[in-house]
């Protein structure tokens, strides 16, 4: 089959010819109809991620496909069920091997492209909003990187749930997929002062930043008494040094949030979350926005994609 595998993190990626896998104990194979890219399949590649495989290994944490085969001791989900798993690696090939555990069975209603970067991306707002952050109806949630894979999913849950959303993004094209999204102020982040146009909209109770670096700075001048913000990750490749005494005097929180971490001591958080997000799927409360589909053997455009910032929402890729 073919696989998109990193050999070594200092090499690009590339499509190679590689056996069938076979499912161990507690395993299924599930035959790859989609998988969902993420910000961090970027930093895989490079070695840089904080839970990259050793190599070689294949691309592609989560996934939407169709279970072939069991491994011993399992007998969920059966054999021909349609499911989504976040596997951490494995998904940008014609097939792969992950734990039985780790999979929920799809709704028919929900098409592979969509399943299969619903996990992380929704995932990851929704329980860094309403588990952490703690976010209540009536606060103005200010969302940066809002027309991105996860900021686009905290627009759309933050407006749900009850909040003012302010959305920031880069060029007017992106913040009108905000502002579909339910967005109810846009900011450019290229041409306007967000900490003044945060404070004169009244400023930030939380702030959602998968970007870093001088946003979140900027976010931190606007963050209102008792604010929370939620460091999800560093898109711009800065990590930003906070002044502790700025949280002090105002009271501000700063929460780190990893979404994979879960799967480690405390998954059933993950799949309460999950379950939540199905059915609000289910209600027409959420319209996930999949602004690529790319074949496999584009795997590599289906990054630069990413990388370039071109894309919106979630980029895909099909075997």
């Amino acid at each position: 089959m073919r696989a998109f595998q990193v050999s070594d993190v200092a090499s690009p990626p590339r499509i190679t010819e590689t056996p069938v896998p076979s499912p161990g104990p507690g395993e299924v194979v599930i035959e790859i109809a989609a998988c969902g890219l993420n910000f961090a399949d970027l930093l895989m590649a490079k070695g840089t991620y904080q839970d990259t495989p050793p190599t070689p290994f294949t691309l592609g944490m989560e996934v939407c496909g169709t279970v072939t085969a069991l491994g011993t001791g399992v007998t969920e989900p059966a054999l021909g069920t349609r499911v989504a798993v976040f596997g951490g690696q494995g998904g940008m090939a014609e097939a792969g091997v992950f734990p039985a555990a780790l999979c929920r069975e799809v709704p028919d209603a929900m098409p592979a492209e969509i399943a299969a970067g619903f996990m992380v991306a929704y995932g990851t707002s929704h329980l860094a909003l309403t588990r952490r952050a703690r976010l209540q109806a009536g606060e103005t949630l200010l969302v940066m990187g809002a027309a991105g894979g996860v900021g686009l999913t905290a627009v759309e849950i933050g407006k749900a749930m009850g909040a003012t959303v302010i959305a920031v993004a880069r060029g007017a094209e992106k913040l009108a997929v905000a502002k579909a999204a339910g967005a109810d102020h846009l900011i450019d982040s290229e041409t306007e002062d967000l900490t003044a146009q945060v404070k004169a909209l009244g400023g930030a109770d939380v702030v959602y930043d998968p970007i870093g670096g001088a946003l979140f700075t900027a976010a931190l001048k606007a963050c209102n008494r008792e604010a929370r913000m939620i460091v999800i990750g560093f898109a711009s490749g800065d990590v930003p040094q906070i002044k502790a005494n700025h949280l002090l005097v105002k009271n501000i929180s700063v929460i780190g949030f990893y979404w994979g971490g879960y799967l480690k001591f405390h998954p059933e958080a993950l799949t309460e979350s999950l379950a939540d997000l199905l059915q609000m799927y289910a209600d027409g409360k959420l319209h996930p926005h999949v602004s690529h589909v790319v074949p496999l053997d584009q795997a590599q455009d289906a990054l630069d994609l990413m990388s370039s910032r071109k894309s919106t929402g979630k980029v895909v890729v099909t075997p």
